[in-house]
């Protein structure tokens, strides 16, 4: 009984270090290409995964304050307009459109507020 629950121990670590292999990205393993790992893994099970786990695998880098996956959160001074000239002219078409659109909503509510007032005239309300 104590071989089969070491040998399933075995077996998962030598599992979970295949797939860790396969799936880690190219640029952040260690020593060896991720070729040279995965013929270790395959051709000494238990002490090629050892190895990858203690000098393979990539070192995972500290995470940003901000927790968040997009970079451009974390760039210093990302508020801060880059070309003045371009803020502007996005903002003046912010504007312009702002007032297009309260232009068609008052559009839109004098054509409510005469059908509603052809409607009573019509004494259908």
């Amino acid at each position: 009984m104590p071989y089969a629950v070491l040998g399933f121990i075995t077996l998962a670590l030598w599992v979970y270090c295949l797939v860790d292999i396969i799936t880690c990205p190219e640029t952040g393993i260690r020593h060896l290409p991720k070729m040279g790992w995965l013929l270790v893994v395959v051709l000494v099970p238990t002490i090629g995964a050892l190895l990858w786990l203690f000098a393979g695998r990539p070192l995972h880098e500290p995470r940003s304050r901000s927790n968040t996956r997009y970079s451009e959160y974390d760039r210093p001074g990302r508020h801060i307009a880059q070309n003045p000239d371009a803020d502007e002219a996005f903002l003046r078409g912010l504007r312009e459109r702002a007032e297009q659109q309260r232009a068609e909503a008052r559009r839109q509510e004098a054509e409510r507020q005469r059908e509603e007032d052809r409607r009573r005239e019509a004494g259908e309300l």
